[in-house]
């Protein structure tokens, strides 16, 4: 995937972290090219053709945002939060009143409230009372729709508000000079922040300081199965995670100017059309206004000008003909299973927010579904059939010596894996007495631990990391055809989307922590993924059992959906995000990109305005289409 993520698309990874003190950058001089960003309205701002906030020089940034490393002044802030609106996703509050009362407003309401109308206002006279028993019954099922529908959503909402309330996070920003902890949701661009350890990133931003090896977990954003190493002047987005490091950041946006919050934004547009029950019981109910329209008028020509019927003996046919029209009871009866479908589905933790989705979720003819934690356990493993070995030793003496060269505490993703494929992670320093350990160093791409067994006193020293630097370190029985054999499966890893990290083991004779050794020697490959959920495969199979389609939509590499995509039997037949752009890739049998979006499996490198246009592309083609996150 094409962003700030360091490692290479094809096969290695940076494992490990190390304290690297890394110097602030932005420079504060004004440059004349740069705009007062009070003289911008929000969108000029955050046009990118005109301003790019996560590209531009750190030095333009604070320039544009007319702030410093001090942060703003608590009367900067909130003028700024006029201006921008709080640092949150809007959610549009519905008058209770008018939410009940849209539950009486379709073509089938509309013939009921007719028929009310008619029994209540019209059907007396001639000595005889209104039809009250019409009346009244057609009322309770008009209410009684309402009513369980109103219920229901209510609820649904009280139960999202109440979880947003419960999650409303917090942050430390400079203000007037100071570090504050306050609600994420009075950030405002320009504010200075400061993240580490643990914490969720409450606004996009750019790096202007990081305190040793710096990664993000990003994959519920972008669907990278690794978190991403940052430095200064790099970009940060709302939503992700701190999985290393501390960092200060200036804010560059908040609310719908984030990341996450265009995406918000897109999905809300795509909620504000009909549903697909609605438009169902809309052509119900205009087939009944249409053809019981026709039956009264030709009942009206018939029974009074032909017949001469009494008043109220023609009335009372009339409200015959409107009540025997009409499903009467169809939308009680659809309120109440859906009631109960949304009840079930409450029983296994899903929130409905809106009863009708539960009509619409069973009528999905394709599903498009992220990859990173919903086909995935978002949660690395080593792939222990394929690790490759280029010694005596074998496939367990592979991982334990990787293992050593790990972390026990503060584990990196990387790390925690690895040392987790050992029978019982505890053992890590089984067997061993750890001398000196040099955790990842940014250059060398690689750690190393050197160790004293306790079985027989012998001194050594393991590393593990990117595979070429670990390669070009070994000097011991190093030979041309082991060189191509690690490239060779280096590059087959890469094929099949596994990332790849070698090890190495060197001896040091005079058994001192600093001596020097008789030269590494390369005697493991490990392939490292991140798996399938263990029911995955089963849920896709009955899916596609029951004729739904099940396409891939994610942000990681090409090279991994393939392989996930194989894994899962979903196929491997996935186009870059770029193809939505360009067009169908010459070869691939697409004629226009509808025939390439139907009949992909799904699509790598995407960002939230691709999965948009998917899933709109599908829909124009007249198929019902979820999409899972």
């Amino acid at each position: 995937m094409t962003s700030d993520n360091k490692e290479s698309d094809n096969v290695d990874v940076v494992v490990d972290s190390q304290e690297v003190a890394i110097e602030e950058k932005h420079n504060h001089t004004d440059n004349g090219n740069v705009p007062d960003m009070k003289s911008l309205t929000v969108e000029e701002l955050y046009d990118k053709e005109k301003f790019d906030l996560s590209t531009m020089e750190p030095g333009d940034v604070f320039t544009l945002l007319r702030t410093t490393s001090n942060g703003l002044s608590t009367e900067e802030a909130a003028s700024r939060a006029e201006k921008f609106g709080y640092n949150r996703i809007e959610h549009k509050e519905v008058n209770p009143l008018l939410q009940f009362l849209g539950f009486m407003w379709n073509p089938l309401s509309w013939v009921m409230e007719i028929a009310a109308i008619v029994a209540i206002a019209l059907s007396n006279g001639e000595g005889q009372p209104p039809d009250w028993e019409d009346f009244i019954g057609i009322m309770l099922l008009l209410l009684a729709n309402s009513v369980i529908g109103f219920l229901e959503e209510r609820q649904a909402g009280n139960a999202v508000k109440a979880l947003m309330d419960s999650l409303a996070p917090e942050c430390k920003v400079k203000r007037d000079g100071e570090w504050k902890t306050m609600e994420a949701a009075e950030l405002v661009p320009g504010d200075i922040i400061s993240i580490k350890l643990g914490d969720v990133i409450p606004a996009d931003g750019r790096l202007i300081t990081a305190h040793g090896q710096v990664s993000i977990d990003q994959a519920a954003l972008t669907g990278e199965s690794l978190p991403v190493g940052k430095d200064a002047g790099d970009e940060i987005f709302s939503g992700s995670t701190v999985k290393q490091g501390e960092a200060e950041a200036v804010v560059i946006g908040t609310g719908l100017n984030t990341f996450f919050g265009r995406a918000a934004k897109l999905v809300g547009d795509a909620n504000d059309g009909i549903g697909h029950l609605q438009q169902i019981l809309a052509k119900i109910g205009n087939f009944c206004l249409i053809s019981i329209g026709t039956f009264l008028i030709l009942e009206l020509v018939i029974m009074y000008p032909a017949f001469h019927y009494n008043y109220r003996r023609g009335i009372n046919n009339l409200l015959v003909l409107l009540i025997g029209g009409i499903p009467i009871a169809m939308p009680t009866v659809l309120s109440v299973t859906l009631a109960i479908g949304a009840k079930q589905l409450a029983e296994h933790k899903a929130i409905v927010t809106r009863i009708t989705a539960i009509e619409e979720m069973a009528a999905v003819t394709i599903l498009c579904s992220d990859k990173t934690g919903t086909l995935t356990l978002n949660k690395l493993i080593v792939d222990k059939p394929t690790i490759k070995t280029y010694s005596e030793y074998n496939v367990d003496d592979v991982i334990r010596i990787s293992a050593y060269a790990c972390r026990t505490e503060n584990q990196d993703a990387i790390d925690f894996c690895i040392v987790n494929s050992l029978p019982d992670p505890k053992q890590v320093r089984e067997g061993i007495e750890e001398l000196d350990f040099v955790p990842f160093n940014p250059v060398i791409k690689r750690t190393e631990i050197t160790y004293r067994q306790t079985s027989d006193g012998k001194v050594l020293r393991a590393t593990k990391g990117m595979s070429h630097f670990i390669l070009d370190l070994c000097t011991r029985d190093k030979t041309e055809q082991q060189i191509k054999a690690l490239n060779d499966d280096v590059d087959e890893f890469a094929r099949r989307g596994l990332r790849s990290l070698a090890v190495a083991v060197d001896e040091v004779p005079n058994g001192e922590k600093d001596g020097e050794g008789l030269g590494f020697r390369l005697v493991g490959l490990l392939p490292i993924y991140d798996p399938p959920r263990a029911d995955t495969k089963e849920t896709i199979d009955r899916a596609i059992a029951l004729g739904v389609q099940v396409k891939m939509i994610t942000g990681d590499q090409l090279a991994i959906a393939k392989e996930t995509g194989r894994r899962l039997g979903m196929g491997d037949n996935m186009f870059l995000s770029s193809t939505l752009k360009e067009g169908p890739p010459p070869g691939s049998g697409y004629s226009n990109l509808d025939e390439l979006v139907l009949g992909a499996d799904g699509f790598a490198g995407v960002y939230p305005e691709h999965k948009y246009e998917i899933v709109e592309r599908l829909q124009a083609l007249g198929h019902m289409t979820g999409h899972s996150q």
